[in-house]
């Protein structure tokens, strides 16, 4: 049986893992994630119970029960740098034994539920709607330091490759993967929300098309991506997250979905007149559902 060494496996003082300060018994078999640590208390706000609270650096964890239902929610901050901790380490609790650092002998599968916001690329989504992500294109390079399994759905290979290729004609020359969210997940919420291809960018300002004071590599990247059809498959939204989170609890065999609220229509030029009011009404839908 596998063991690991104390640099590959780091446990605190108190017996928990160390960027997210949690043991198995912390967590609950659901995981809301959240980038905005502050929104760790909206979400908790609809337990009925909160039974642990767990905070250090920007990982805030609060797990309780709705209904009956344990839940977790988390926070992972920004980007796929931080999914990456997170994921490994959820997963880690969960079937790690951290006393004797060998594998449990029984699998928890997690389900990680993204609760984000983000900016719409697709004239047809306004702000303050709903997306959910079917599909996620990693622009960053993190799933590409991991051994990756075959995705067994044919249609995949087909939509990974004419991205490829729309990208290709269109001279935008970057190394993308693409990931997927758990089937039975997008088929329960499927006619609940708008579903699309989010894109997860690495950055804020250049990656994602902005321009302060520096200017782009791709001014071209939105179109690039707004003129992408494929068998009725588009690209919906832009954010930080959800590439990761598919691709890594793929690898590690759970279950994951992702919403955004869209606060900005990039199209259109237009910013949500209260995102915060859109979110909460998206965690109750989404709670609600879920359980």
């Amino acid at each position: 049986m596998e063991k690991w060494d104390t640099a590959n496996l780091i446990i605190n003082d108190a017996g928990r893992i160390y960027h997210l300060d949690l043991c198995g018994d912390d967590i609950a078999d659901t995981i809301i994630l959240v980038g905005d640590p502050q929104r760790v208390e909206v979400v908790s706000s609809f337990f009925d119970t909160i039974d642990i609270k767990r905070e250090k650096r920007e990982f805030i964890t609060h797990t309780g029960t709705l209904r009956g239902k344990p839940l977790s929610v988390m926070s992972t901050g920004i980007s796929t740098s931080n999914i990456d901790i997170a994921i490994n380490e959820l997963d880690a609790v969960a079937n790690i034994d951290l006393e004797k650092r060998e594998i449990r002998g029984k699998f928890r599968q997690l389900t990680f539920v993204r609760l984000g916001t983000s900016g719409s690329i697709d004239p047809e989504t306004d702000v303050d709607t709903v997306v959910v992500s079917e599909y996620a294109l990693g622009f960053d390079a993190l799933m590409f330091m991991y051994q990756q399994a075959e995705n067994p759905d044919p249609f995949f290979a087909e939509l990974e490759k004419a991205i490829r290729f729309h990208f290709h004609r269109r001279g935008l020359s970057y190394p993308v993967y693409l990931t997927q969210a758990h089937p039975e997940l997008i088929e329960q919420f499927r006619s609940h929300y708008k579903t699309g291809i989010t894109t997860t960018m690495h950055g804020f300002y250049g990656p994602q098309g902005r321009e302060l004071r520096l200017a782009r590599r791709y001014p071209k990247l939105i179109d690039t991506l707004q003129s992408f059809e494929y068998k009725g498959k588009r690209f919906a939204n832009i954010e930080m997250e959800s590439s990761a989170i598919f691709g890594l609890s793929g690898l590690l065999g759970h279950r994951a979905i992702s919403f955004n609220c869209i606060i900005a229509n990039r199209t259109a030029g237009r910013f949500s007149k209260d995102p915060y009011k859109s979110v909460r009404k998206m965690i109750g839908e989404v709670l609600d559902e879920l359980i």
